[in-house]
């Protein structure tokens, strides 16, 4: 016995209502995953709108003579789409990853679990300032400044080694006995400590003190990661003064671009030759360029803002390979020096093919 042809259509009709449904519920219902998308792209030649709308050059200098640019030296940044009061639903999660500019990320590793997106911006904020003060301490080393710099306690992590300890406006003045001249280098010893005490010089209220702590394992960090649980600041005593003003980005990613953007208004003649560069990577004092994360959204979001070359952390290359623009020429760097190179070979128009670059096994 044969099924009639309206019973046949009533199916099709029910088929179709169940898909329906499913769609609806699949838009609505909560996910796991925010969606990172490509970010505004800001010149550091430039200027951009401040608090007042107004707009205002990213990068002021006084003190000293400055020069005209040209070109472009642009930072990137990613977009976040989601978080914890609000993720995207399934079907923006499937557009998504259908999209090469888009990627899907798990919402703990974006957002932490018993953090707000109040204090995510907070903390953002916070390393965003100390990038822009680190990018100066390190333009201004490239160009043969004394930057002198003190390294002071903000706060310390309630049941960290540091809790009790260590206070605000504690000045780390030597780890093991080394002197500590920026807050990276003082994690990069604690790291080096593997959990083995270490022997802090602070000076606290005008009087030297010497102090010892045992770092802990950072339970949610997929590497080990020693801390012992204080967030710093590091104060400069530069000659001149440079003001950095970009509303609404936070985090250390910019740290690169800044300090090429230094280098370039206080040194004659175009850096970049008028050609449109971008890039990101985080810079300490000693120039030494870090990782970040995001880097294949900045790559489509440098691409979309016009620039023909990219300067990516040589640690993230890895993530850079089989992932470039059309278009898009992408040379690994891992200090200011490298980029300030990279750069003059671009301005000359000279052997792109004998500059670093982004391959799979890159460290």
């Amino acid at each position: 016995m044969t099924r009639t042809r309206p019973a046949r259509i009533g199916l099709g009709v029910w088929a179709l209502i169940v898909a329906l449904i499913a769609l609806v519920v699949l838009t609505f219902l909560p996910t796991p995953y925010v969606i990172q998308r490509p970010g505004p792209v800001y010149d550091t030649l430039g200027a951009a709108a401040g608090s007042d709308g107004e707009q205002v050059p990213l990068i002021a200098i006084d003190g000293a003579d400055t020069y005209e640019t040209g070109g472009s030296l642009n930072l990137t940044t990613v977009q976040v789409v989601g978080n914890r009061e609000r993720t995207p639903s399934w079907f923006e999660l499937a557009l998504a990853w259908m999209d090469s500019s888009r990627a899907v990320v798990p919402l703990d590793a974006v957002f932490p679990e018993g953090v707000t997106s109040e204090q995510r911006d907070q903390q953002n904020e916070m390393l965003m300032v100390d990038s822009q003060h680190e990018a100066t301490a390190a333009a201004l080393h490239e160009l043969g400044y004394d930057t002198g710099a003190s390294v002071e306690v903000v706060s310390a992590v309630e049941g960290s080694a540091a809790d009790g300890v260590l206070e605000e406006g504690d000045l780390i003045e030597a780890i093991d006995g080394v002197e500590v001249t920026s807050a990276s280098a003082l994690r990069a010893a604690v790291q080096e400590s593997e959990g083995d005490p270490v022997a802090l010089t602070i000076g606290r209220d005008g009087e030297q003190q010497q102090i010892e702590l045992t770092p802990q394992l950072d339970q949610s960090s997929a590497a080990d990661t020693w801390l012992i649980g204080i967030s710093l600041t590091t104060e400069y005593d530069f000659p001149i003064d440079v003001t950095i003003q970009l509303d609404n980005v936070g985090g250390p990613s910019a740290g690169m671009m800044f300090a090429l953007g230094i280098v370039d208004e206080l040194t004659p003649g175009e850096l970049t030759g008028g050609h449109d560069i971008a890039g990101t990577g985080t810079i300490d004092a000693t120039g030494a360029v870090g990782p970040i994360g995001g880097i294949r959204q900045k790559l489509y979001g440098a691409r979309d803002a016009g620039a023909d070359y990219f300067l990516a952390p040589g640690s993230n290359c890895d993530e850079v390979v089989g992932h470039i623009p059309d278009g898009l020429t992408v040379i690994s760097t891992s200090t200011l020096e490298e980029s300030l190179e990279a750069i003059e070979v671009i301005a000359d128009d000279g052997d792109l093919d004998a500059l670093p670059a982004c391959t799979s096994d890159a460290s």
